[in-house]
């Protein structure tokens, strides 16, 4: 009896195994960007930031799941040029905003992928973490994959509030004015992964 319970172990252990494939794709950080737009009262800016590292894991197609490390120190802005772009930019990245010296990545974890239909359209849901604090965001991607490289796209709505980032925040200061910045910036993210 005790020598067929271990050999039926044995062989669940190979179906398990021949229907298990799984794949790991390497962010290709040259590949890959991650357009930013914030908002104002007066107006909008907008810019990059790079991805540091990544990875998505699939199981014959299905996506199973993936982390990114974004490279704060990386911010650019792409709408101001000279001077006032390098002020906006020295401004993001100071401690009223991203606090880049004390927190030089954020991190982008994916915790559920959901197919929407067949197209490389999915519903995903995943944790960010920004200045050490960590939110659920859900959002709409297209992820497909085509000779060994995976391509991801997808816009996340970020609510800064959620992250402590208060400077001109009207759910945490009054009186300000036109000179408000919204709380809701918009990350437009392209990942390229490689096997």
């Amino acid at each position: 009896m005790k020598k067929l319970f271990v050999f039926a172990a044995f062989a669940i252990g190979l179906a398990a195994m021949s229907f298990t494939h799984t794949t790991n794709y390497s962010v290709d950080t040259a590949a890959s960007n991650i357009v930013w737009k914030g908002y104002k009262v007066t107006g909008e800016h907008t810019g990059n930031v790079k991805v540091k590292s990544g990875s998505f894991i699939t199981d014959h197609g299905k996506i199973l799941g993936g982390s990114f490390l974004i490279d704060m120190n990386s911010i650019a802005c792409t709408d101001l040029q000279g001077e006032y772009g390098d002020k906006l930019v020295g401004h993001l990245k100071a401690d009223d905003f991203f606090g880049v010296a004390k927190f030089p990545t954020s991190e982008l974890v994916l915790t559920r992928v959901s197919p929407v239909d067949s197209k490389g359209n999915y519903r995903v849901v995943a944790n960010l973490t920004i200045k050490e604090k960590t939110r659920e965001v859900k959002f709409n991607a297209n992820i497909t994959e085509a000779a060994g490289a995976l391509t991801a796209t997808g816009k996340i709505v970020v609510d800064r509030s959620d992250f402590d980032i208060k400077y001109g925040s009207g759910s945490f200061f009054d009186g300000l004015g036109d000179k408000t910045i919204y709380d809701e910036f918009d990350l437009t993210v392209n990942i390229v992964a490689k096997m």
